[in-house]
């Protein structure tokens, strides 16, 4: 997948930080961190490689709920100026991969540890700017995903929706499915991992939430 000239990003470097199955084990944040959740099969792992033109930065598998901690990776970028003749600027930002929610097979006991490690990141990390809840076009927001939106709003932490799998839904009817859910919830972005649809609009919502580049 190649990225358009008119990218707003380039991902110079990508690589593996951190991954921790209990908050002290994380490292101190030490640049702007952009987290990502979402339901085991919503393909958060593929949107993550799509995001980074990486296609192997995060592990992706066929079984839902493979990963079991929170894992950070680190990004340097190239952003364009926003001068018309200014040269581009360099950042750093990081990307956190939560644990998906929602699947069944996972014994009890681990399903419940994973809810204070997920919420205690939410409401703890100082570097979060912003939380990324990843939902399946075709069927939006589940009750887990309506849960995790109200606790956001509850701690003031900042969500991002984005409705992934747009390559699954008709070409025709995709505006139609996109206007349906950003009814109910905004700001809402769609996102194709296989064609790379919707890849620029996504990345200009989360450098502004980080604050990076112009």
């Amino acid at each position: 997948m190649s990225t358009p000239k008119s990218s707003p990003v380039e991902v110079l470097e990508a690589r593996f930080v951190a991954g921790a199955t209990t908050l002290p084990q994380l490292p101190p944040p030490v640049f702007a961190e952009i987290a990502f959740a979402g339901r085991s099969n919503v393909g958060k792992s593929s949107l993550i490689n799509a995001l980074t033109e990486r296609k192997k930065l995060v592990r992706t598998s066929s079984t839902p709920g493979c990963t079991r901690g929170i894992n950070i990776f680190r990004l340097r970028l190239r952003v364009p100026s926003a001068e018309p003749e200014g040269a581009p600027t360099e950042g750093e930002l990081d990307l956190v991969d939560l644990p998906g929610f929602g699947f069944a097979r996972r014994s009890k006991g681990e399903r419940k540890s994973w809810g204070p490690l997920i919420e205690g990141f939410l409401r703890e990390r100082p570097g979060l700017r912003a939380v990324v809840l990843i939902v399946d076009v075709r069927r939006g927001p589940e009750e887990d995903d309506l849960e995790l939106l109200e606790f956001l709003a509850h701690i003031g932490r900042p969500a991002v929706l984005v409705a992934t799998k747009l390559d699954k839904v008709p070409k025709n009817q995709r505006k139609l499915a996109l206007e349906a859910l950003s009814r109910e919830h905004r700001p809402l972005y769609g996102f194709s991992a296989e064609t790379g649809e919707g890849r620029d609009a996504l990345w200009r919502a989360l450098l502004k939430r980080a604050h990076v580049g112009a």
